[in-house]
């Protein structure tokens, strides 16, 4: 298969279950791996009398019954992600992938399979450079499984990260690809770069696609270029950034809730003007700076809210209100909404008058 897709010394990561594999790939094929990533896994996982990490024999039947008879729900989510367990969204799409992935019966047979594996032996056969990664909350498979990992192969690196998740795509994931970064290329390019606390604002068109075609290009044109500049007009007078323009809408910061805000209603209300209807999304949170744009999920937030605005509305998360009491700013009270791709529920809120 490495052939087939013209990889000729792949770094391999094994992760979990698929650990043991990359174990045994690695030793008897020595001249095909260039580097070897184990995390949150093991090299056997049945408690030995010279080994004491992993299930007790007499209670591997238990283990994987219990195991088949749970499997396609959210049982064991507290050993696999509790940092999710509150996430409602994450525990349908979980049990539901693990419903689509294979039967129980099937998912059974291999998880006695992984249990019994025992790739000890081979360990002092793995030539390549190893980093053994492990968090150390990790109910799952005990940490001293991983540590075991790194004492048996020679010139392994053995990182313990923080965290209580098996699963490598949730909690901290920054922190574990970033050893993995570092280790492979020996740099780390995803290193935070400067956080600054801001107000976020996200204008978007309402119903761009169908109002182009209704007025035609030649029209169409000129109404951007105007809406172009006065959305830059009123930056500039209420001291805002434009970090770049999205297509149909311009995204801005500003060090001052309150003007972002007027700046806002300033801008629908001209808009309405010229014939255009526009939205607004606003929220206050720690935005990272990349070069000339910024990200982070203060971003991502301000976006989200901006797509939930009515036309003409100018729409706030809950970290706003609270910003500019006292200001002469009113609000109406939108109610708890979720936002595509952000934890939890997010009370909005419309800037009144």
């Amino acid at each position: 298969m490495l052939d087939t897709v013209g990889f000729q010394h792949p770094a391999i990561v094994g992760n979990g279950q698929s650990g043991p594999a990359a174990i045994h790939f690695s030793a008897t094929h020595p001249e095909r791996v260039s580097a070897l990533v184990l995390v949150n896994t093991y090299a056997h996982y049945l408690k030995e009398d010279d080994y004491p990490w992993g299930v007790p024999s007499e209670m591997l039947d238990r283990v994987v019954t219990a195991a088949k008879e749970t499997w396609g729900t959210v049982a064991a989510l507290d050993l696999l992600a509790p940092s999710r367990l509150a996430d409602e969204r994450f525990r349908t799409w979980f049990a539901r992938s693990a419903r689509f992935s294979s039967g129980p019966d099937l998912m059974a047979e291999v998880a006695r399979a992984d249990f019994e594996a025992d790739m000890r032996l081979l360990l002092p056969s793995v030539s390549c450079p190893t980093l053994v990664l492990h968090r150390e909350g990790n109910r799952l498979i005990h940490p001293g499984a991983g540590r075991y990992l790194a004492e048996h192969i020679a010139g392994a690196k053995f990182v313990l990260l923080p965290g209580d998740d098996h699963v490598v795509f949730v909690g901290d994931t920054d922190s574990l690809v970033d050893e993995i970064e570092e280790f492979l290329t020996g740099a780390r390019s995803g290193a935070e770069g400067d956080v600054l606390t801001m107000t976020v604002l996200f204008t978007d068109m309402v119903a761009s696609t169908e109002h182009q075609a209704r007025v035609g290009p030649r029209e169409w044109s000129r109404l951007t270029d105007h809406h172009d500049a006065m959305i830059r007009a009123a930056l500039s007078r209420h001291r805002g950034h434009e970090v770049k323009t999205t297509g149909d809408g311009f995204l801005a910061t500003f060090d001052a809730t309150g003007r972002a805000l007027r700046c806002a209603t300033d801008v629908l209300a001209a808009a309405n003007d010229i014939g255009l209807e526009l939205r607004a999304g606003v929220h206050t949170g720690e935005v990272e700076l990349r070069g000339d744009d910024i990200a982070g999920l203060a971003v991502t937030i301000a976006k989200r809210v901006c797509d939930l605005a009515g036309p003409g509305e100018v729409l706030v998360s809950s970290a706003i209100p609270p910003v500019v009491v006292s200001s002469g700013i009113d609000f109406e009270d939108r109610g708890d909404h979720e936002l595509k791709g952000v934890p939890g529920t997010w009370r909005l809120f419309s800037v009144e008058g």
